[in-house]
């Protein structure tokens, strides 16, 4: 009865936000960027709900957690600094600053002004669309065994819940609604992380005790050095760095994350929102991976032969009290619901804005903009629910293949081209379609044809990592010997970063 009581509060408060929200959600701008007035408190939260979901608590810190120990916190530690700190610090800034002088909502609609491209603007929803929808059904997985654990009740019954209640306040309060919603949901996040790492390591004598125990445990399969899951690198710190590099410099290209820059308020926002969704990743991630490093104390209960590494966190949390219980089905629905609202906001904005209007629907104002979006946010959140069902009932194994490299795909074909951008003037429109081609390609070949690749990029982590640097070596060599941009277009894009600002003394020190 407490497990139902909290989810009913909790359900109850987010739809009465996205009702209050209504307002906020009138036009384009309202809907898509909350009139890009967004403070650093909801900014830095929706950057960091939309970062971590079921996805990191579940499957990622279960699995990476089992291969690698203790260490893995090490990506924790790589998304808070590379992931949270350095994109806001590279990006966050040149991106709100362009986004608004080019007056772009989405990133296609980015690239398509920078350059003046409709087909560039086109090609990139195209991606997006194709990579968003698997890694939006990704999202369901994470909760199955949570809720099975927590209720004893269907998996079909999760998905069909977390759906509409989604559906039902990001339709109505659109990006604001979402803002507000992942703050509270950030705050049950940092609370609920702490909280339940807490509580499983006491299960197990407290933290020295449990990390003992840990440098206790041997597997000859992966290690034959003593005490290795409880090392500072681990057994495999190679294929560990490949994690980190790719769960943190990913989100420098993920349309999703990115389009939060869009919507911040001021610069006091950006420098305050910096520290916020730094240390929110620190906590969240850092103790994500710190807690599933202990996965393997937990080993004469879990079989992951059988029940692969989804497993492994919620056998740690299931002889937690019912309260704690609660707390973390609360925790991982706050996760996964607030990168689905982010998910199903930048691909119905983009499929809206950037493909149907002015190509296949004519004249559309803003209000038809915003009732098409509404329509195709209930689109993209079905067709996402309906593929983790059929995942779930016919054991469809390719849709997780493709849930793995989505986002490979689409850091590694945005990253380099969208960064560049910001930065350097002699970016050409042929080198983004060159970085789209090739990190959207190989991460399709991966999943067909992984047997054929190298051994070391067989791996999707790997190939993503590989799509994404390889990205930033591309985008410059092509330009350098590709159709140059016409200046002027240069120059008035870049305009916008010379113009003056008058700001007191207590801003900047000026002689």
């Amino acid at each position: 009865m407490l497990k139902v009581v909290i989810l009913l509060i909790y359900f109850a408060v987010l739809i009465g936000i996205g009702l209050y929200c209504r307002k906020n959600a009138t036009d384009v701008n309202g809907f898509v960027l909350g009139g890009r007035s967004v403070g650093p408190w909801l900014t830095a939260f929706a950057y960091g709900t939309s970062y971590f979901s079921a996805v990191v608590f579940v499957g990622y810190a279960g699995q990476f957690g089992w291969k690698y120990g203790v260490a893995t916190t090490w990506a924790g530690i790589g998304n808070a600094v590379i992931g949270s700190l350095l994109a806001w610090v590279v990006l966050g800034r040149r991106t709100r600053i362009m986004t608004q002088h080019l007056d772009s909502a989405t990133m296609p609609q980015f690239f398509g002004r920078r350059f003046d491209s409709v087909g560039l603007k086109i090609f990139a929803s195209v991606i997006i669309f194709i990579f968003l929808i698997p890694y939006t059904a990704s999202l369901y997985n994470g909760l199955s065994r949570l809720f099975g654990m927590a209720f004893d009740i269907d998996y079909s019954v999760c998905i069909l819940i977390m759906a509409v209640l989604t559906a039902i306040y990001v339709i109505a309060g659109g990006y604001m609604a979402t803002a507000i919603n992942d703050f509270i949901q950030g705050i049950i996040m940092l609370v609920g992380i702490v909280t339940v790492i807490f509580a499983v390591l006491q299960s197990k004598g407290g933290f020295m005790t449990a990390l003992d125990g840990l440098a206790r445990v041997t597997d000859d399969t992966v290690s034959t050095t003593p005490g290795i899951f409880a090392s500072f690198f681990g057994p495999d710190p190679l294929n560990l760095t490949f994690v980190v590099i790719l769960t943190s410099l990913g989100t420098w290209g993920l349309p999703q994350m990115v389009q939060k820059f869009y919507a911040i308020k001021d610069e006091g926002s950006i420098k305050k929102g910096t520290i916020i969704s730094t240390f929110f990743a620190l906590v969240v991630a850092g103790g994500c991976y710190f807690l599933g490093g202990f996965g393997r104390l937990f080993s004469d209960e879990i079989d992951i032969a059988a029940n692969g590494y989804d497993s492994v966190i919620p056998t740690m949390l299931s002889h937690l009290s019912p309260g704690l219980i609660a707390m973390v089905v609360v925790l991982v629905l706050s996760a996964s619901m607030s990168t689905l609202s982010s998910l199903v906001i930048a691909s119905s904005s983009t499929l809206t804005i950037d493909f149907l209007k002015d190509h296949f629907i004519k004249n559309m104002d803003d209000k038809k903009q915003v009732s098409l979006m509404r329509f195709l946010i209930v689109v993209f959140v079905a067709i996402s629910a309906a593929i983790a069902l059929v995942q779930y009932k016919s054991n469809v194994t390719f849709i997780a293949q493709l849930m793995g490299v989505s986002w490979g795909a689409l850091a590694g074909a945005f990253l380099a081209p969208f960064m560049y951008a910001l930065y350097w003037k002699k970016t050409t429109k042929a080198s983004c379609y060159v970085s789209f081609i090739f990190g959207s390609v190989l991460m399709v070949y991966n999943m067909l044809f992984r047997a054929t690749l190298p051994k070391i990029i067989q791996s999707p982590i790997n190939c993503g990592v590989v799509a994404m640097l390889a990205g930033l070596v591309i985008v410059p060599v092509v330009s350098s010997f590709t159709a140059k941009p016409d200046s002027k277009l240069v120059e008035d894009s870049f305009a916008c970063y010379d113009k003056k600002n008058e700001v007191s003394q207590k801003v900047s020190l000026i002689d």
